[in-house]
């Protein structure tokens, strides 16, 4: 019997060791996905003592077996037997630190962090620290890379010899031979600098900021501008003018435009964290130049950042920075040749409208709307019109109404077909934006247009539009705007707008429901099934079988089914298929 009994413990482990060394790769990962379920069943000495070496032994596999083992040791430390135990999980996590694979290795990383914490001091120096140093020693280039990511979560707990120590390791890391450990020590230098005490940030880690900041790999040096927000933001004013400055200069102007598209996505980060002066003076002519960058991304990715920018500059100077350095740069935007400048200067251009106040709003901010608003690309005519009710706030809805509406109704009009269709899809958004009552008076009729229009895609989309306008206005105002209008195209010469009723019809059952539906709608749709046009007439069939579900059954029973009826004996074999097609829908 007891002999059983081992054998039963010794189960979890020797189908693990089965499973791991199965040719599927399938299996080998569904096994690792287990680990915790084995480890439980092993208990924790078993696990410390069998099944981490075990793991520490096979690792060579499949990168998608060695990125879920990565993962599953992260949360491995109650498994083990808790914190006094969690460091035999560091073996086969350095050595998953040093694959090939860059997405295994940053795994390997974020489980190693995340059980540093759990590690006592004493642990932390005699197996955690000795792990970084090894890793910061490597012959490979991918566990250097993989140590920089180490430094923050261990620093703060240890001795100051040990500290010392660690900064002489991220010094060499900083000056390596190999870009991607540069790379990797520039992305980690800013929370590194984060937990450094303050005359060894002055004194080392600005130092290695600066060297990495001025990197032949430009790869290097943007990732240095990263760390330059959270060095800002550790020291006082003063300093960061002296220190971090001169080097953020050089970096706005360097010569590689991913460095200064790193700056300008930065920047209202960067702003928050050296302070007003400092903004007022450095930041806005470095704003102005990344504005007129040659490189378009680069203007695109300032241009997101100008309302932010403009919020954020101290109140006392704002409105004067705004009006001599920031706009006269936003105006050489909206003519750009660039649309993605363009576009991404009209998300945000309308937020200016509030912090400059209603007469330059008006004065200066309105031309340049409205220019926006005739663009030819379509994405910042939307970002424009979606944006319409902040600067319906400060200037209100006669000033606007005066102002971008014509342009407005001047687009819906267009002869360009697309350029209508491209008004039509924005109007449940206007819709919303500028309230019923304003709607009604201003831009229902135009809506009605459309549904004559003489391309058919407009005639489309138009119905599609009267839908989601009565879903945001309601039932009521549907009955008394909407519903007669379209009833009254039911009697239009033109068979095609007898058509276009049809399809409203459609589109507008289910928003109304069924009882206005039964009431409004069908005695129109069972006239139409006389009408002299077969293709209005097979409509009728195709629109009766739709609106089934939301007609009363009684009206079905009464009405349709006759009128399906009489139209499967018609004269013309489409009508008669359709109508055939209807009945067979309502007869299930």
């Amino acid at each position: 019997m007891a002999s059983s009994e081992a054998d039963d413990s010794l189960y979890p482990i020797a189908v693990l060791i089965d499973e791991l060394r199965n040719e599927d790769v399938q299996l080998r990962l569904n096994s690792i996905k287990k680990l915790g379920t084995i480890a439980l069943a092993l208990g924790v000495e078993r696990t410390r003592s069998e099944l981490i070496p075990f793991l520490t032994d096979t690792i060579y596999d499949e990168d998608e077996v060695l990125l879920a083992l990565a993962e599953q040791l992260g949360s491995f430390t109650p498994l083990v037997g808790g914190p006094d135990h969690v460091h035999c999980l560091l073996p086969p996590l350095e050595s998953l630190a040093t694959v090939e694979e860059t997405v295994v290795r940053d795994k390997a990383v974020e489980s190693l962090r995340i059980i540093a914490d759990q590690h006592s001091q004493s642990d932390l120096e005699n197996y955690f620290v000795p792990l970084v140093k090894r890793l910061a020693g490597g012959d490979w280039f991918t566990s250097r890379t993989s140590a920089c990511g180490l430094f923050s979560v261990c620093y703060k707990r240890v001795s100051t010899n040990v500290k010392a120590e660690l900064r002489q390791n991220f010094r060499s890391l900083c000056a390596d031979d190999t870009p991607m450990v540069r790379r990797a020590a520039a992305g980690k230098l800013g929370e590194f600098a984060k937990v450094v005490e303050s005359e060894y940030l002055k004194s080392d880690l600005i130092q290695l900021f600066n060297m990495l900041a001025q990197d032949e790999q430009d790869s290097v040096r943007l990732l240095a501008v990263e760390a330059s927000v959270s060095i800002a933001s550790l020291l006082p004013s003063e300093d960061t003018e002296q220190l971090v400055m001169p080097t953020l200069r050089q970096a706005a102007e360097d010569k590689s435009w991913r460095v200064r598209y790193m700056v300008a996505d930065k920047f209202t980060e960067l702003q928050a964290a050296v302070g007003p002066e400092i903004t007022k003076n450095d930041l806005v002519p470095a704003f102005q130049s990344l504005l007129k960058d040659c490189e378009a991304e680069v203007r695109a990715a300032s241009a997101h950042k100008v309302k932010d920018f403009c919020q954020a500059l101290s109140p006392d100077v704002r409105e004067q920075i705004i009006m001599t350095n920031i706009l006269p740069c936003v105006k050489d935007l909206v003519a750009d040749a660039n649309q993605h400048v363009k576009s991404a200067l009209a998300s945000v251009i309308m937020g200016l409208s509030p912090i400059l106040g209603k007469e330059n709003t008006i004065e200066h901010l309105l031309p340049l709307f409205l220019t926006q608003l005739k663009d030819e690309c379509p994405e910042v005519r939307l970002n424009i019109i979606s944006n319409l009710d902040c600067v319906n706030e400060v200037i209100g809805i006669k000033q606007l109404s005066q102002s971008l509406l014509p342009a407005i109704v001047e687009l819906a009009e267009d002869t360009k077909w697309r350029v209508r269709l491209a008004i039509i899809e924005y109007m449940p958004l206007l819709a919303g934006q500028l309230g019923l009552e304003f709607f009604d008076e201003k831009l229902n009729s135009l809506c009605m247009t459309w549904l004559v229009d003489h391309v058919y895609a407009i005639r489309e989309a138009a119905t599609l539009n009267l839908k989601k306008l009565v879903e945001k206005f309601g039932k009521d105002w549907a009955q008394q705007t909407v519903i007669p209008k379209v009833l009254q195209m039911s009697r239009d010469q033109n068979y095609l707008h007898r058509m276009t009723c049809l399809f409203c019809i459609n589109l507008l059952a289910e928003p109304l429901g069924q009882e206005l539906t039964t009431k409004l709608m069908l005695p129109t749709i069972i006239t139409m099934g006389s009408d002299p046009v077969a293709n209005v007439r097979f409509n009728v069939a195709k629109t009766l079988q739709k609106l089934a579900p939301f007609l009363e059954p009684s009206a079905i029973q009464s009405q349709v089914k006759p009128l399906l009826e009489k139209l499967k004996a018609d004269s013309d074999m489409d009508v008669q298929y359709y109508a055939l097609e209807a009945l067979d829908g309502q007869s299930h």
